[in-house]
């Protein structure tokens, strides 16, 4: 008989660490299934009183490993042969815990899952990787209008389509589950669609492609059956969270960096449809100009400039002045004043006055006509008209007041059989009209200068003055009045030199007073008429005799806000 210890020679708890040479057993002294909890005295089982490969799985009772039975990593793989240890074999109240296991022991091969798989991806345990958890965000792509994009399953994609269309593709061999999301970067889709092509797939059902054609749009595809296909959920034109600014229509509408400017150059309305918040102004800024007066006639005064108003340009000039609310603002842009007929201007009287424009609780008062030949004193009004010769003075500018001034006064007129004088120059948004000066060398008066404002991005002068006329004789060197820089018409000559310039870097330029050479008339010598929505004034004409005044110049309303 081999000499083997059986298990009914051995008592309970008989067996401990002191009793067993190191290396002394051995698989071959073990009878299958000998060893059970009962025989092994805690903490007994060490690494060194096991051979290499000892314990196999037939040598193990069921339940029989226990985590008392063993001291701290007292298991060791060499003490382990391959596949010995089996769930069997470990008690499911008190089995195996890491402090009895030596770092390292147990191989991935030896577990029943050897790796982590996340949204479809797997790496082993133990190693490392990068997974993505949801959608994986592209770079923002930008349109150009040729490139197209392919799409992969699982990204999504902010399309900027601020300058161009662009397409998309949808994967071409999708799973069931797939998904793609599309984000508006600039919400621009309503301007610059982005076509959705199926790429072999249907959409929603059909073999068509879908196109995204609304602002701040964000869609997000799921591809379900082939009979399906692709399906849009989630569809949704998102809220602006952040800062919303001034939505409004009417008008001509251009915009300038941030923002936008609404030109009328003749009656309508403002519709304010939205008010800014978080930080987005509701307030805007204005510029109003009346219709400037048209000059008189007979050597007399030019009709001054519609009345100037603005709050351009406001601190910073990025939040506007004037605070505007929801709802529907009438715009009234005021005419020119009319020009005269020829005639006599003793009979005729003054030159007619511009009508006055308005945007809300602001109105500028029309232009005043110039004063008739002679001695008449040039109408009131948001600039005065200048005076007659011989002795007229110039009309009242900001009548009535307001603050800041909406214009000046027109200039006087002096005494005309001297080879000079003549009219007084209407007066302008920036400056008094010029009074006229009697004698040979003299000449009437120049149109007073308009105001520079840059609300329209153009740096244009508005409601220059109309200059005043004269009647010059060969024998001298007298000059008409040019009109005021920002539209106002030029004065007329009636008899030698060249009529007044009419005034420019405007909207549109005051036009030159005319001229009729003696001794041959080459006439009519009419005043220059105010440059169209400028608001200046018109220029006098030379005579009685066939020559008719310059009109006035009609207003404008322009409205500026930011709107992004």
């Amino acid at each position: 008989m081999s000499n083997r210890i059986k298990e009914s020679n051995i008592t309970p708890g008989a067996v401990t660490s002191d009793k067993i040479a190191p290396g002394t057993i051995s698989a071959s002294n073990i009878t299958p299934g000998t060893i059970t909890g009962t025989q092994i005295a805690p903490a007994t089982v060490q690494g060194s009183n096991i051979a290499p490969a000892t314990i196999t799985a037939p040598n193990i009772g069921p339940a029989a490993i226990t985590a008392p039975l063993m001291g701290p990593a007292a298991v060791g793989a060499s003490n382990i042969a391959p596949g010995a240890i089996t769930t069997t074999q470990i008690s499911p109240t008190a089995g195996i815990v890491s402090g009895q296991i030596a770092p390292g022991t147990i191989a991935n091969d030896r577990l029943a899952n050897t790796g982590i798989t996340i949204n479809g991806t797997t790496i082993a345990l133990g190693a490392s990787g990068t997974i993505v958890a949801g959608t994986d965000w592209q770079a923002v792509v930008t349109a150009d209008g040729s490139t197209v994009t392919t799409a992969s399953a699982g990204e999504g994609y902010f399309i900027d389509t601020t300058s161009n269309a662009h397409t998309i593709n949808l994967p071409s061999s999708p799973s069931q589950g797939d998904e793609v999301h599309i984000i508006d970067y600039a919400g621009t889709f309503g301007t610059n669609n982005v076509t959705v092509g199926r790429n072999g797939s249907n959409i929603d059902g059909g073999a068509v492609n879908a196109t995204l054609a609304t602002n701040r749009l964000s869609s997000r595809f799921v591809y379900i059956d082939a009979t399906l296909g692709w399906r849009a959920i989630l569809d949704d034109a998102s809220t602006n969270y952040g800062p919303t600014y001034i939505a409004a229509t009417g008008g001509t509408v251009t915009t300038s960096g941030d923002f936008k400017i609404h030109t009328f150059t003749g009656d309508g309305c403002f519709v304010v449809s939205q008010l800014g918040s978080l930080g987005g102004p509701s307030n805007v800024d204005y510029l109003v100009v009346a219709g400037g007066g048209s000059g008189a006639t007979q050597h007399a005064g030019g009709g001054g400039a519609g009345g100037y108003r603005t709050s351009f340009p406001s601190p910073g000039c990025n939040a506007g002045a004037f605070p505007v609310s929801v709802t529907t603002y009438p715009i009234t842009v005021g005419a020119g004043g009319a020009a005269l007929p020829p005639g006599s201007g003793a009979a005729l009287g003054n030159g007619n006055p511009g009508s006055n424009s308005v945007f809300s609780t602001i109105t500028s008062t029309g232009g005043g006509g110039g004063g008739k030949y002679f001695n008449g004193t040039g109408s009131s009004g948001g600039s005065g008209g200048g005076g007659g010769s011989d002795a007229g003075t110039g009309g009242s500018g900001n009548t009535p007041p307001t603050s800041p001034s909406q214009g000046n006064n027109g200039g006087n007129g002096a005494t005309h059989n001297t080879g000079g004088g003549g009219g007084g120059g209407g007066g302008g948004g920036a400056a008094v009209g010029a009074n006229a000066v009697e004698g040979p060398s003299g000449g009437a008066g120049n149109g007073g200068a308009g105001a520079q404002n840059n609300i329209d991005g153009n740096n244009y002068y508005w409601a220059g003055g109309g200059g005043g006329a004269v009647i010059d004789s060969s024998a001298s060197n007298a000059y008409a009045g040019n009109g005021g820089i920002g539209g106002g018409g030029g004065g007329a000559n009636k008899r030698n030199s060249a009529g007044g310039a009419g005034g420019g870097s405007a909207l549109n330029s005051g036009t030159n007073g005319g001229t009729q050479p003696s001794p041959s008339p080459g006439g009519p010598a009419a005043g220059g008429a105010g440059g169209a929505n400028t608001g200046g004034g018109g220029g006098a004409s030379g005579s009685d005799s066939g020559d008719p005044s310059g009109a006035g110049g009609k207003g404008i309303v322009i409205i500026r806000y930011r709107y992004q």
